[in-house]
């Protein structure tokens, strides 16, 4: 009798403890599939301080294969999934596809960046959601940083060292706070013109810093971004960027080569291609983590709406603490599906949050217990210490370094502005030159001068577990999945035909 296959799609917060979780539970007993565009588990919690050169990047990432060792890695991206006749369909890292048959699947695809209707945003913006967008933000912060010191047109230089984060919940509230630190640590070793600083500037349609958590973290975290010379602008968004600049709701424009957009995310859109009951593009799920009228199919994390047990009427918001949690409960009901132990339903206990704000401060109510200052940074990094499922020396390591000798303030150059777009649904993945997207680079790459997108060659602009991410309304269509490979083929097929008759015809085409 052949074993039961189970195929996790996403290795996020929920995916990855789903997948450790049933390796334990089953014993040998199941084949376990972990589809992902990537080889690693991301934490995200601890970008900002990948942007910021406190943390190298490997140190937030988790190898799959070398924690999950039971478990079999499929690198690869789903296109769809065929409920009927139980497969899944992905596009391998080099364009490559592939079908994967199943007895059980759990959909745990995460979430991407949340785009709203606003001119210039798509273009303009780059998301806080990933690696590469983090190492992106390095290097361009760096990069603005170092032109605005040698430059000689004032007001160029002071464009280039403002910065405008959007969202002020959990993520744009920790980038916005650890970044005021990086930019003045570069200024301390090369000044800017007389009477100029960095200027970081958090904007939100909401009345107050954290608006989804409790009022005195949010006090907390706000006077630290204000004394450190934040300007916090709550009631405020931007009403249209553009290369130069950002006009704001407000009527001021706000010249700037920097737009980082934290307003918060949005399911993956693999869940809405089901068509299945979604709530706000969430699939539909019953306590158990179960589809209701599918018994193979689970979903767990951003991807599932699940019914929040501590409140009636109302679904478990979209962060790493439920999807954490989450992905354990699943596990358990998956593998009491197959006849190993008994399913449960999801229930939490809200343990506290904690807001890293950079050097010593943090803001923390562990367990109801309000903390600020220095006693909330030591609860702060003690409890990602505890919550990383791996690396946690080396993070010690550079968290120790960084308090003893200066940041390494340099442009690697690894990520371009185009190759991390912002309306994408794969954000974790660096879009390449040529490669299964079909991405060109644009000549000369990235403009050393602005760091703003350019134009790939279809003419298309190239360019965080947030509590909020509900107070936006969802903007016109769906992110759009990269093309299977019969889709490609097909195009391929389509301009052999056309460049034929063009030279039949002795013709040019000219872009």
């Amino acid at each position: 009798m052949s074993r039961p296959r189970i195929v996790i799609v996403g290795a996020g917060f929920a995916g990855y403890r789903a997948a450790r979780t049933l390796s334990r539970l089953t014993r040998h007993q199941a084949d376990i599939t972990l589809l992902n565009p990537t080889d690693y588990f991301l934490y995200l919690p601890l970008l900002p301080q990948v942007a910021a050169g406190i943390l190298e990047p490997r140190r937030v990432t988790v190898s799959l294969s070398g924690t999950l060792p039971h478990v079999r890695l499929v690198l690869g991206e789903a296109d769809g999934i065929d409920l009927d006749g139980r497969t899944v369909h992905y596009t391998g890292p080099e364009g490559e596809g592939g079908t994967l048959s199943y007895d059980r699947l759990v959909l745990t695809a995460g979430s991407v960046n949340k785009l709203l209707p606003i001119p210039g945003v798509a273009e303009h913006a780059h998301g806080f959601r990933s690696l590469p967008e983090a190492l992106y933000l390095r290097d361009h912060v760096t990069r603005q940083m170092e032109l605005a010191a040698a430059g000689d047109d004032p007001a160029l230089c002071r464009a280039r060292c403002t910065f405008v984060v959007v969202g002020a919940g959990y993520t744009g509230t920790e980038v916005a706070a650890h970044g005021q630190l990086f930019t003045d640590a570069q200024v301390r070793r090369h000044p800017l013109r007389a009477g100029m600083r960095p200027r970081w500037m958090l904007l939100d349609v909401a009345d107050r810093v954290l608006p989804e958590l409790d009022e005195r973290l949010a006090r907390t975290a706000d006077e630290v971004l204000r004394q450190r010379g934040v300007d916090v602008r709550m009631g405020t968004s931007v009403k249209e960027a553009t290369h130069d600049g950002v006009l704001l709701t407000d009527g001021e424009t706000v010249p700037t080569r920097s737009l980082v957009w934290c307003v918060g995310v949005r399911p993956d859109p693999l869940a809405a291609s089901l068509e299945l009951p979604l709530e706000r593009g969430r699939l539909l799920v019953d306590p158990h983590l179960q589809v209701p009228g599918r018994a193979e199919l689970f979903a767990a994390g951003d991807a599932a709406a699940v019914p929040d047990l501590e409140k009636p009427g109302s679904y478990t918001p979209m962060t790493a603490q439920h999807a954490w949690r989450q992905g354990r409960t699943v596990a358990h009901n998956v593998a009491a599906s197959l006849g190993m132990g008994e399913r449960r339903a999801y229930r939490h206990r809200d343990l506290g949050f904690v807001v890293d704000l950079g050097g010593v401060k943090a803001a923390a109510n562990p367990l109801g217990v309000h903390l600020s200052g220095v006693a909330a940074g030591a609860v702060t990094r003690g409890y990602h210490l505890a919550a990383m499922p791996g690396n946690r020396v080396r993070v010690a390591a550079d968290w120790v370094l960084d308090a003893v000798l200066p940041r390494q303030a340099v442009q690697l150059g690894l990520v371009r502005s185009w190759s991390v777009p912002l309306d994408t649904a794969s954000p974790e993945l660096v879009r390449m030159p040529g490669g299964p997207d079909g991405a060109q680079a644009p000549d000369g790459a990235e403009a050393p001068d602005d760091g703003q997108p350019a134009k790939d060659d279809a003419g298309e602009s190239d360019p965080m577990r947030d509590p909020d991410a509900v107070k936006h309304p969802e903007p016109p269509g769906p992110v759009k999945r990269p093309e299977s490979p019969a889709q490609r083929e097909e195009k391929a097929q389509h301009r052999k035909k056309s460049t034929a008759s063009t030279s039949r015809k002795g013709t040019h085409e000219h872009r």
